[in-house]
This record gives C-alpha cells, structure tokens and sequence, in this order.
C-alpha cells in the first residue's frame, strides 16, 4: 500500500484524539514492522496522538526509510528523556497527612501506589470542575463494613451527585441501623454458624435477627405509611427517597441522601431483602407498583442534561454497568476512577478496565481514567481521605 492508498494523516493541529503518547521502542517496532511489509508508516498515524514528537518526525521523514525511522528513534528518546519523571521515595514522617501520603503515592512511580495517587488527581479534578456531575457506583458489601461511613460521608459532604448501588446496599444500610452487625473471620465453620442462625459475609458476621427479620419488622410499617399517604405508583428512587425521609438515623446512607436529595437508583431492585419486603406488601395491597421505567427515564434526564460527567466505581456488576451504559448516549465519560479486585482475563464486566469501556465508547478517549486495583475497604478511604 503506498502513503496515497492510506488512511489520512491527521496534522498535529487536526487532532481528536486522546490516546496516550507511545513509548520510543513501541513506535520504532511498529513502524519498522510496517515498512518491512511493505505498508506505509502513515496508516499507523490515525491511532496514535499526533501530538508525540514521533509523529510530527514521521511527517518530517516521507520517504519512510529505515534511515529515517533510526533518526525519529533518536527523537523520541530524548524527547522521553526529557519529560520523563525520576522515581522519587515515599518519605513517612509522623502526623503526615493522607493527602500528603497520596501525593507521595503519585511521586513514588509504582505500582498501585502511583494509580491511587492518579485516583486522587482525577477525582480532585472532576469534583472542581463547576459543571461536571458526579455518579458514584458500589455493590452492597461494603456497606456491611465500616466502609459505610465513607460513602455516608461522601453524600453528606455533598461529593456525588447521582447514586448506583443494588438492593443489599438498602438492606445493610437499615438493619445497621436498627441491629449490629459483629467481626468475624473468613474461615469460621459456615455449617455450624447456620444452626446458630448467623450468616457470614466474607469475615462480617450478620445474624438473622439483624437482618431478615428486623427489615421486616421495620420495613412493613413504612411501606404502609408510605401508601396511606397516595404513594402507591412510584419509581425505585421515589421509594427508597421516602423510606430515607422516614430513617432519623444519621449514621445512615439513607438519611443523607434523601436529606441532600441525591437520587438513589437501584437497576435490580427485587435482588435482596429489601425487594422480597416490596414484594411481600405487594401481595395485600395488588395496587402498589413500583415502575423501573421511571427510574430510567429519570436517569436518561439527568445524563443528557448533563455538560460533564465523572464516575467513581467501585466493584462492578450491575451498578457499574448502568453508570457507563447510559453515560455511553452523551458520548462516554469525561472522568472515570475505577476500583476492584477482579481480573481482566476471564472477560467480566467486573474485571473489564477503563480502557475497554473506551471501545465501547463509555468513556471518551480523551477522558482521565484509572483503574485501581485492590480492596475498596482499603483503596476507598485513602483515597477520600486525600481529598478532605
């Protein structure tokens, strides 16, 4: 294929693009790969930021020559030398702070330290930014850890505008807080906790008495209270909105977000407790509905009426897929911080990177995206913790 057979050249003037800068080695393999081949150069150039000083030497360089391709190497390795950053060491002292442990992190080059510490950037970014709208995912685990305190004061202090979470999350919330829930271990004798009537979440010990039960006992009084009132075909955020309005507990997610009006939205309202509690008043009242479709269309106002979105996701599933999912129709994100423990390799969506909802155009090219890997109950309140 000659250079007039190939894809057009975009200028460094013309680009659109955000892709990253490629890496010396990575762009002379490339193209000595392609003109072994007998392809033009230029038919890689639609791929890579225009704006690296490779590109702008290839333009320099028609005729494409080895020669040419040494004299670009050259370019770009000082160009690297140049904007590269020294690893620095993380310097430890007494009553540092997160934040500066954090900027730390960013300095010390690797390895998840360094991703944290971007986590950190981007989110500071994101919530400075006046007209950017900020979605918050996470499954409900956590919210059966002490981690509970760390979204609560997330939506307390008003840092996330719009909310994503599954069933669980409304069914630890509210037995929190009526029960407690006790430290256990993960290698606890599930069969004998079953005949003591105590169910494991991973090392968390939730007995029955805090959980099903009490849900039942407090949720159906509520229900009734919310129907006497007229409320009796309402979307999945409306209800739990009026059940939040009814908890007086400040320690609760609930009750921040009905007070600060922040939507709670649950894709798969049924999947819990608090689902087979609906489920179950549905049966003596067959005219209270509950209308998913409202949920999404609400979702749908908020994202096409928003100028910038970001996201900070933590774990995957459901919640987060619904945050990208409907972002894709405004053309993707603008900001994503992701953080999990899952694996790439098996193709979950849980395990699927930032870069990969870029294909799909979830996340826009050029938006700032991390992910990071490690458990949220770690991850979570650094992270936050950095930006108080």
């Amino acid at each position: 294929m000659s250079a007039s057979d190939s894809m057009p050249i975009r200028r460094p003037d013309e680009s659109t693009t955000g892709a990253p800068d490629i890496f010396a080695e990575d762009i002379f393999i490339a193209a000595s790969a392609i003109v072994s081949s007998g392809e033009s150069v230029t038919t890689f150039l639609v791929i890579i930021d225009p704006t690296c000083i490779a590109l702008s030497a290839l333009l320099r360089y028609p005729n494409e020559s080895i020669k040419g391709l040494l004299r670009i190497r050259e370019q770009v390795d000082e160009k690297m030398r140049l904007r590269a950053e020294p690893v620095e060491d993380i310097r430890l002292r007494k009553n540092m702070t997160i934040r500066e442990l954090c900027e730390n992190y960013l300095r010390s080059g690797g390895f998840t330290a360094k991703k944290l510490g971007v986590a950190v950037e981007i989110m500071r970014e994101m919530l400075s930014d006046p007209s950017a709208r900020v979605f918050l995912s996470f499954p409900a685990c956590i919210i059966a850890t002490g981690t509970r305190g760390v979204i609560r004061d997330m939506v307390k202090k008003e840092m996330v505008d719009v909310i994503v979470t599954t069933c669980g999350t409304v069914d630890h919330d509210l037995a929190r807080v009526w029960k407690r829930y006790y430290h256990g271990d993960f290698l606890m004798d599930d069969r004998e906790l079953h005949r003591k009537g105590i169910n494991r979440l991973g090392n968390i010990l939730v007995p029955n008495d805090s959980y099903g039960l009490i849900l039942e006992k407090k949720l159906q009084p509520m229900l009734e209270d919310i129907y006497s009132q007229g409320i009796n075909n309402c979307s999945v955020r409306e209800l739990v909105h009026e059940i939040g309005k009814r908890v007086e507990d400040e320690n609760s997610i609930l009750h921040w977000t009905s007070k600060k009006n922040i939507p709670v939205f649950i894709p798969g309202p049924t999947d819990g407790s608090f689902g087979a509690q609906i489920w179950s008043f549905r049966q003596t009242h067959p005219k209270f509905v509950i209308d998913v479709l409202k949920d999404e269309n609400e979702l749908a106002d908020i994202v096409f009426s928003t100028k910038k979105a970001g996201a900070l996701m933590i774990g995957g599933g459901i919640s987060k897929h619904h945050v990208i999912w409907w972002n894709q129709f405004r053309d993707g994100l603008d900001w994503a911080v992701y953080l999990t423990t899952a694996e790439e390799w098996d193709g979950s969506l849980s395990g699927a990177r930032c870069r990969e909802a870029i294909s799909w155009g979830k996340i826009k090219e050029r938006a700032r995206e991390v992910t990071v890997e490690g458990d949220a109950t770690i991850t979570l309140p650094i992270l936050i913790g950095a930006l108080l």
